[in-house]
């Protein structure tokens, strides 16, 4: 990809909700530990079970949202000169605080069997295998690890003035702020890692990296955050998307309120949700269709308006969609850019239609909710934003389901209500391997069973 300004602004708003975010779990897991005699009596009692579970499930997608954000900044030599500094900025506040999370786990619960056991056990209704917190916590004490850091470090601390400057003018303190803070606390800077020692490493680890201080930069920092997906499978060379023809094919398809359903091959946002579908996005149409709905009168809608409209210069549409970055009006280039992709079309009236985009469009703007609960609208997962446009239209009605503590909706739950034609019908599926085109209206069915299992 190629790194420009707009997303910078989307990464740096993730590093600063998901800082936040770790920030209101560990007191939580503080207030936990206090209440809980689990290390006294030997086990956890079911509450406390549950409580934690929620934890791990919240600090899990939070983790793997903060990973591949920093595996997205390529080592991209067309990004502008003006820009590179803050790629790093964006990469390296994010890889801390990872590094502040996990160890934050250690220095809690690393001397409690009974809690460290508990924190390696599976959860199978988010895909969390076995171990996962041993894995992270090895990575995190490895030589090789402080050294991919320490070239961040060092970038940083030779750009800091450029930075000061730029973030002035972009409003990008408080991730200055944000690095300054981490790096006193986890205690990386340049003269730490510095050795003898490591700088042999470096010879090693870095044969082969060009020398240009920024890719080095770019280039440690992912290798640092991979080390701790541990055995997740994935390919920072793939770029998703549909071919172009598909694309083209599902524009023709969409119609205002329909659900995109995508999937990214070897992304980890597929990792630690259920299903074959990892993701949804609420289109709402183009700017045509918004006006003859008269979308702009609504009280809601009319501070977003100008940024709707610009929002896609091909005019060829724009989804209401939660990723990583908060709830926010995008082009739905947003979701094209994935490998597979189902439309599944509420079953509402056609008077319906302009309520349901107006609810969504009352999201636009709120952070991304790590937590996925449901009960909560002031942060959304992708599928609660889908939840909360249709939900109670017509005869539309959502069953939450208990998943870790917490009533949730998963993308599988919206796909099998189109499968039993419960208050969703499947329009249309494309995924490679099974479908060479667009396949579209009751053919659909057996593809999309196909692809998850279904009966």
């Amino acid at each position: 990809m190629v790194t420009d300004s707009s997303a910078i602004e989307a990464g740096s708003r993730t590093v600063l909700s998901i800082a936040e975010h770790f920030r209101e779990l560990m007191e939580s897991a503080r207030q936990l530990q206090q209440r809980s005699g689990a290390s006294d009596r030997g086990y956890f009692t079911p509450a406390e079970d549950q409580d934690l579970r929620h934890l791990l499930v919240s600090y899990w997608q939070s983790r793997n949202a903060l990973i591949e954000l920093v595996a997205t900044f390529h080592e991209d030599l067309s990004v502008s000169d003006e820009l590179r500094p803050a790629c790093v900025l964006v990469a390296y506040a994010g890889a801390l605080v990872l590094v502040d999370a996990g160890r934050f786990l250690r220095d809690q619960f690393g001397e409690l069997p009974v809690v460290r056991e508990k924190l390696n056990e599976a959860e199978p209704n988010f895909g969390i295998p076995a171990g996962t917190y041993d894995r992270v916590q090895a990575s995190l004490t490895s030589p090789v690890h402080a050294w991919h850091l320490y070239h961040a470090a060092k970038y940083y601390e030779s750009n800091l003035e450029q930075l000061r400057t730029l973030a002035a003018d972009r409003g990008w303190q408080p991730l200055l702020e944000l690095v300054d803070r981490l790096q006193v606390a986890i205690d990386v800077n340049v003269t730490r890692f510095a050795t003898a020692r490591l700088r042999e490493q470096a010879r090693q680890i870095t044969e082969g990296v060009q020398r240009d201080l920024f890719r080095r930069a770019l280039y440690g920092l992912q290798k640092a955050v991979s080390r701790l997906v541990s055995d997740i499978y994935v390919s920072s060379g793939h770029k998703p998307g549909l071919p172009s023809h598909i694309q083209q094919s599902v524009l023709e398809t969409l119609q205002p309120g329909d659900v995109l359903m995508t999937r990214k091959e070897h992304a980890l946002s597929n990792y630690f949700l259920p299903g074959f579908w990892p993701h949804a996005a609420f289109f709402i149409g183009n700017v045509d269709q918004l006006k003859a709905m008269k979308l702009a009168d609504q009280e809601q809608v009319r501070p977003k308006w100008k940024r709707l409209v610009a929002c896609d210069s091909e005019q060829s549409g724009r989804v209401v969609e939660a990723m990583k970055d908060g709830v926010w009006i995008r082009s739905v280039a947003s979701p094209l850019a994935s490998d597979a992709i189902a439309v599944l079309r509420p079953q509402i009236d056609e008077a319906d239609v302009p309520t349901a985009i107006g609810r969504g469009l009352f999201h636009d703007g709120k952070p991304y909710d790590f937590d996925f609960d449901f009960t909560r609208s002031d942060r959304l997962v992708c599928t609660e934003v889908v939840y909360r446009s249709l939900d109670g239209l017509g005869d539309v009605e959502f069953s939450l389901k208990q998943r870790a503590g917490r009533l949730t909706l998963a993308a599988e739950d919206l796909v099998n209500m189109a499968l039993e034609r419960r208050h969703f019908d499947a329009v249309a599926v494309y995924v490679p391997g099974h479908t060479d085109e667009l396949i579209v209206g009751p053919d659909c069915y057996p593809v999309i069973r196909s692809v998850c299992g279904a009966p």
